[in-house]
């Protein structure tokens, strides 16, 4: 705990030079205006213990938002509000991660954002391999896939264009983040059930 009012008047009148012209009565002018003084140290002190609660992402407020712009966040592939805490989350997540190539990785990025996943990898097809495997080429040992639940499918209307497609299904926010932290060199492919 910090210091009390108090303890600042007992140092700051400690500060005084001796003699009658610095009174030390509780009813003197100078002791007041040490009084007034000592209250302004206890809110700074107090500011400066909140200070301590900012510098830390995972229990900041007044500099969330400042938070926020260093990390690049909101992130583009969330389009609904957050609340604090997710917020919140979201900036501990986006400073503390790490990332990964893993199936694993991807699997438990997918569960944060509330959704279970598995992935299929495509491996090059070789004689070791069961007859019943299928046939891969080379391309497609830099290609993976994520099985996810059904999200909502949308069908062609009376409304759309030409250009619009017969049918559209996925889940926009998790196709955008999967999208965007897989390896360079990969094409990942999204499959509703």
């Amino acid at each position: 705990m910090g210091m009390t009012a108090a303890d600042y008047l007992a140092q700051l009148q400690a500060l005084l030079p001796q003699g009658p012209a610095w009174p030390r009565e509780s009813s003197a002018n100078l002791t007041k205006l040490l009084r007034a003084m000592a209250d302004e140290f206890v809110r700074i002190d107090g500011r400066a213990s909140q200070l301590l609660e900012e510098t830390d992402p995972r229990t900041t407020l007044e500099l969330l938002a400042d938070w926020e712009r260093v990390a690049g966040l909101p992130d583009s592939c969330v389009t609904a509000s957050q609340t604090t805490a997710q917020r919140r989350a979201a900036l501990h997540a986006r400073l503390t991660t790490l990332g990964g190539q893993s199936a694993a990785y991807f699997i438990a990025l997918a569960e944060s954002l509330g959704y279970t996943v598995t992935i299929t990898e495509f491996h090059l097809h070789t004689v070791e391999d069961d007859v019943d495997y299928p046939l891969y080429a080379a391309p497609w040992q830099f290609a993976w896939q994520v099985n996810a639940p059904q999200d909502t499918i949308g069908v062609f209307s009376v409304a759309d264009t030409v250009d619009d497609p017969l049918a559209w299904w996925g889940n926009e926010s998790l196709e955008c983040v999967i999208g965007r932290l897989k390896p360079a060199h990969t094409h990942v492919l999204f499959a509703y059930s």
